[in-house]
């Protein structure tokens, strides 16, 4: 017991290791692509071309003060971007492996349970900063992300009544001969377009609004807490990819090719930043609601009379 124990937190910790590598060399890629889509060149100085500046960086900000503002809710100012990146590194917990696998049978409902609970560490960070800036953009971020829960939640449940079971496992065998993707695009699109709203992407980054936000909900965060905001963000960017590429584009996850499926639909959320600019607030609302609910609702509602159909004449 106490092996197999041993084994599954070794495994748990070495994914997480990854994750995080992989996260800081997003955030390079990330400079990199935005660079020469602004005709410049990105980082380049530390290390050979530049592939050592997210550890510099990460010293950097860890080696800085960290700001407390006097009226804030201490406790809950510093804790929440603690368990920020906790709940993003411990949804990974669904990930499959071929060796004493976290995955579990409910794994689907296990990443919406810990998606639903993002949405209060974003509302805590901003109200317990004490600052009407950072209590706003909070506010926004965590409208903009139930409204797209919604839809992201019907999607899945969609392709869960299609398949009959929450397992990530079964992703992959009902992909054998067919890609989701295929069956349902529009679907994939609304998939891919809330992933960019629940992470706070461009160009739904509605807490982000410069012109009268500053930085949205982690206005009054420096240093190591910033720090942690922003690797649960990036955590969350390569969960989204790899729940993309798992769900709609084969899901073939002991093979090489599904880590380079991976990789581009990471680039995919980042030319999209580089390319669009921030939505109206109302728009968003409107797509949400007025286009990505009716979407989603219909192909549930169609992929209900597919499964009920098969159950009947199989």
């Amino acid at each position: 017991m106490f092996y197999d124990l041993f084994m599954f937190i070794l495994n748990f910790s070495l994914l997480i290791i990854c994750v995080l590598i992989s996260v800081a060399f997003l955030t390079l890629l990330e400079r990199k692509v935005l660079g020469y889509i602004q005709i410049r060149k990105g980082p380049n100085k530390v290390g050979f071309l530049g592939i050592l500046q997210p550890f510099s960086d990460a010293i950097k900000l860890i080696c800085k003060e960290q700001p407390i503002p006097i009226l804030s809710n201490y406790l809950l100012y510093y804790f929440s971007p603690v368990f920020n990146l906790m709940i993003s590194l411990v949804v990974w917990l669904v990930f499959p492996y071929l060796t004493y696998m976290c995955s579990f049978s409910y794994g689907v409902l296990f990443f919406m349970c810990c998606t639903s609970l993002g949405v209060y560490t974003m509302m805590i960070s901003g109200w317990s900063s004490n600052s009407n800036y950072s209590l706003l953009g909070s506010l926004r971020s965590v409208a903009q992300t139930i409204s797209y829960e919604v839809s992201l939640i019907l999607i899945l449940l969609s392709l869960i009544i299609l398949i009959g079971s929450f397992n990530m496992m079964h992703f992959m065998n009902y992909q054998n001969y067919c890609w989701f993707i295929i069956i349902s695009f529009p679907l994939a699109l609304a998939f891919f377009a809330s992933c960019l709203a629940e992470t706070n992407r461009t160009p739904f980054d509605f807490a982000e609004g410069e012109s009268e936000l500053v930085s949205g909900f982690n206005i009054e965060y420096g240093s190591s807490g910033f720090t942690l905001i922003f690797l649960s963000e990036y955590t969350s960017i390569v969960f989204m990819s790899m729940l993309l590429s798992l769900i709609f584009l084969g899901g073939d996850f002991y093979s090489f090719l599904f880590f380079i499926k991976l990789s581009i639909v990471s680039l995919m959320f980042i030319l999209v930043r580089g390319t669009l600019p921030r939505f109206r607030y109302d728009k968003l609302m409107y797509l949400a609601w007025k286009t990505f609910l009716p979407l989603s609702l219909n192909f549930l509602g169609g992929f209900v009379g597919v499964s009920i159909l098969l159950t009947l004449f199989i």
